[in-house]
């Protein structure tokens, strides 16, 4: 009977559509309560100030100067940051050898780099997306195939020695 349903709707876009409709309803609905609550927010301008509106640059009084606040740069590095760099350095102020950093960044070649989206690894090594297998039923079912190949190839080898040692 499933032959005659048509096309099956991948789960993935399915959820991604539905995703996307309650996306825009929320836009919608934002901008509905942007309207409601006076037209304009405090960031925007006026429309009497735009530049479109009077072809020239805006009146001195509008132009506002950045504000820029003093910052205590002792409070940001404590002591302990400036003397943990020093121990890095030799006497010479060459940078001393990371054996321990230097194994790390060896092995960070082998491994791939972290996913994206962490959530959509675990729900497909769950298998709990519907109409998909579970991550390690695949692996399994790949394994095997590697192996029954493997022992395929080792019967022929071994037939084909075989065949040559008695000649």
């Amino acid at each position: 009977m499933g032959l005659l349903n048509g096309k099956r709707m991948d789960p993935i876009a399915q959820r991604a559509r539905v995703l996307d409709a309650e996306i825009e309803a929320l836009q919608e609905q934002i901008r509905q309560l942007g309207a409601q609550a006076g037209g304009g927010r405090s960031g925007e301008r006026g429309h009497g100030d735009s530049r479109e509106s009077r072809g020239g640059a805006p009146m001195a009084s509008t132009v506002r100067e950045p504000v820029f606040e003093a910052v205590d740069h002792k409070r940001v590095k404590s002591e302990s940051d400036a003397q943990g760099t020093t121990e890095h350095f030799n006497e010479l102020g060459v940078r001393k050898y990371d054996l321990a950093g230097a194994w790390r960044r060896f092995q960070g070649n082998f491994h791939g780099p972290p996913a994206s989206n962490p959530k959509l690894i675990n729900y497909l090594a769950a298998g709990s997306i519907q109409g998909l297998r579970p991550l390690r039923y695949e692996k399994r079912v790949a394994r095997n195939r590697v192996l029954a190949l493997a022992f395929l190839l080792a019967m022929v080898l071994w037939g084909v020695f075989t065949i040559f040692w008695r000649h």
